[in-house]
């Protein structure tokens, strides 16, 4: 059976599974999940390949942590078969990217994960902080737990796309190691690739997320919270009935889509359930055996066309 590829990261040196698993659904964040099933889900993914996992004090107010470091624990997999990224900056409470504050943040996420350190530690919508803080404060303190070994990289991440470069232009080549975007790379927006270039000549790597758009891409549906304007919403749900006809599913269309640019590491995607993790790793096998649906992704990239890269407010509390 043909396996998930594994991507370098950047010039960490790392290896990310194509499909990262995105751990904020077992922070409850879209209904409940129970400790078994939560279980079940990681041990799946580990079974199928995947070795990148992602997560956040933010998502569910610290339970992701809790419940992904009760998770590894409980499979008992070895430390050096997964890699594993959370972030500090963004809580609950709101936002605070002090030195204080992220240095205090990663021993209180080592403590819920029950590991030693992590493999990746960002920066979380830094467009909600102060970016001259970003630059000057709080990764010079992520630079000195890198040091201390508590983190081994060092990413930001944001919706904005200018937020990188503003960052990335200020501090000296090798102080960031990651960006983590989203949004930027699915079939309605692909305004990610154009900085691919950019981020290959600071040696920084690219994981990107929500490549359904939040909810877009999907069905269902986005969220009713969805800040998208009712122009790409429309859109997008014509999309999905087009694809629906033709008897395909505009998730896994969107999903193979975001996979097929192998500059981009990893793409993350929320799971909370067996049933998910095998239909993601499935659509992500396809890819490299059989090539994605060329007729019909032309066919929704035409229905699309006239909101390509239409992006909206970064002000949204996502979850």
């Amino acid at each position: 059976m043909a396996k998930l590829e594994l991507r370098e990261l950047g010039n960490t040196g790392l290896k990310l599974s194509s499909v990262g698993f995105g751990a904020s659904p077992l922070g409850n964040v879209f209904g409940n999940v129970s400790e078994k099933d939560a279980i079940d889900t990681v041990r799946e993914a580990l079974n199928l390949g995947i070795n990148f996992f992602d997560t956040s004090p933010y998502y569910g107010d610290t339970l992701s942590e809790t419940m992904l470091g009760k998770c590894l624990e409980a499979i008992g997999v070895p430390r050096d078969q997964f890699i594993v990224s959370t972030k500090c900056g963004r809580y609950g409470s709101g936002f605070d990217f002090s030195a204080e504050r992220v240095t205090k943040s990663i021993d209180e996420s080592l403590s819920r994960l029950k590991l030693d350190y992590v493999d990746i530690l960002q920066c979380h919508d830094i467009e909600f902080g102060d970016l001259d803080q970003i630059v000057n404060e709080t990764i010079p303190a992520l630079q000195k737990l890198k040091k201390e070994g508590k983190i081994r990289f060092i990413g930001i991440t944001g919706l904005p796309m200018e937020v990188f470069s503003y960052v990335l232009d200020r501090v000296p080549i090798g102080s960031v190691d990651v960006v983590l975007s989203y949004c930027h790379y699915s079939i309605n927006d692909t305004a990610l690739e154009d900085m691919l270039p950019y981020f290959k000549s600071k040696g920084v790597g690219v994981i990107s997320a929500s490549p359904l758009a939040m909810g877009l891409l999907t069905e269902r549906g986005p969220p009713e919270w969805h800040p998208a304007s009712p122009e790409l919403k429309s859109a997008c749900k014509a999309a999905a009935a087009h694809c629906k006809e033709k008897g395909k599913n505009i998730s896994k269309l969107s999903l193979q889509f975001s996979l097929s640019n192998k500059e981009i590491s990893s793409v993350l995607v929320g799971m909370n359930s067996v049933q998910q993790v095998v239909e993601n790793v499935d659509a992500a096998v396809e890819l490299t055996t059989v090539w994605k649906d060329e007729d019909t992704l032309l066919e929704v990239e035409t229905i699309l066309q006239p909101v390509k890269n239409q992006s909206w407010p970064s002000g949204i509390q996502k979850s």
